[in-house]
């Protein structure tokens, strides 16, 4: 039996929180959330991402916390040409896609792009 339902949240080091703040609110379009101490998250749905700032870490936290160590993917709400459009309005360069892969449930088609951390962030859409 599965005890585990679903990721509540992950926790995203990163080195200029103003840049990373840009990228997952404006170009990722999640929404900005404030918590406890003054402390930033990204919301999307019903998870959402934590951010610690580099040296300056909320404990406990990961054994060795690095920025652009992660590599995460995102189901978009509209089509993925959406997010194609979307990602050349923002001028955010596009490193990989679109491709088909397969999720965690089915076959996706997706674009990879990169945080200002370095991190690997794979955008897709579900295929039939």
């Amino acid at each position: 039996m599965e005890f585990i339902d679903h990721l509540d949240h992950l926790v995203l080091t990163c080195v200029d929180l103003q840049a990373t703040r840009h990228f997952y609110t404006e170009v990722m379009q999640l929404r900005l959330e404030t918590f406890g101490e003054g402390r930033i998250a990204f919301r999307f749905g019903n998870q959402k991402i934590n951010v610690h700032v580099k040296g300056a870490e909320f404990e406990p936290k990961a054994h060795l916390p690095v920025p652009g160590a992660l590599d995460l993917c995102f189901l978009a709400a509209v089509p993925l040409d959406d997010v194609v459009a979307h990602l050349k309005r923002c001028d955010w360069p596009i490193i990989g896609g679109p491709v088909q892969r397969t999720g965690a449930t089915q076959k996706i088609r997706s674009v990879y792009v990169r945080d200002p951390d370095l991190n690997l962030i794979e955008i897709s859409e579900l295929l039939n």
